[in-house]
């Protein structure tokens, strides 16, 4: 296939999911309001008032719900059209193995998603209010506030999540290696405490609690990276052989 139909096809593809984010993102606005609304009951904004301290706020909130929740109803499409354009440099074996990153990849992000809300962003919550009930301090937040921190720590923690389809991805590109992966263990587990504490309260036990998952993520990157590893050294081992 030659570069101008490359482009061609890159470009229709991007039409495709541009169009039905578009549409992913009209259905969220009619979402938005059911979902914010359920945030507001849950235990973590409990017995604390948000207000509006801007005109826009409550708009703004509304459209980054509406984006969001776009993001997630046409994250399926983006990775099939991915998908489809890197395929055509792969074999039918190939095609058949990546296709299962599409709803690998969907189901990580939204598992970030929940778990950085129900777990880190809730343990956040109650820790910080802890700490205003002890200075003294009454908790009432904008609206645009609580929910910029929440995406803030949130869909961070959806995107680390994807990490397992990364190494994987590069894994079959031949970048990384489980050798490699596991070459660099202690500085890759340095850098999840480090982003742990960033994103955590200073507590043990949460800080334990969110740690573990993510080196677990990264125990079973290196577990498929080794397992793609293998199927490469055995591809290049019958080609090897094919071509004496």
């Amino acid at each position: 296939m030659t570069v101008v139909r490359h482009l061609t096809e890159l470009r229709k593809r991007l039409v495709w999911v541009l169009a039905v984010f578009v549409i992913a993102v009209l259905a969220g606005l009619f979402f938005a309001g059911p979902v914010i609304e359920y945030l507001k009951e849950q235990p973590m904004a409990d017995g604390v008032p948000i207000i509006s301290r801007r005109p826009s706020d409550a708009l703004s909130v509304y459209m980054q719900f509406a984006v969001l929740i776009g993001v997630v109803l046409s994250l399926p499409v983006a990775l099939y059209h991915t998908w489809r354009f890197v395929s055509n440099g792969l074999s039918n074996r190939e095609r058949r193995l990546t296709m299962y990153f599409i709803p690998a990849a969907f189901f990580l992000f939204v598992a970030g998603i929940l778990f950085g809300y129900y777990v880190v962003f809730s343990m956040m919550m109650k820790f910080l209010t802890q700490m205003s009930t002890t200075i003294g301090a009454t908790p009432n937040y904008g609206i645009g506030e609580y929910f910029d921190f929440l995406f803030d720590m949130v869909i961070p923690i959806g995107v680390l999540f994807e990490l397992p389809i990364l190494v994987v991805f590069l894994t079959r590109l031949r970048i990384l290696n489980p050798m490699r992966l596991a070459k660099i263990r202690r500085f890759a587990y340095f850098g999840i405490t480090v982003v742990t504490f960033i994103l955590t309260p200073p507590e043990i036990v949460t800080e334990i609690l969110v740690t573990i998952p993510l080196l677990l993520l990264y125990e079973l990157s290196i577990w498929l990276s080794r397992i793609v590893y293998r199927k490469q050294v055995k591809e290049d081992e019958e080609w090897e052989k094919s071509a004496v």
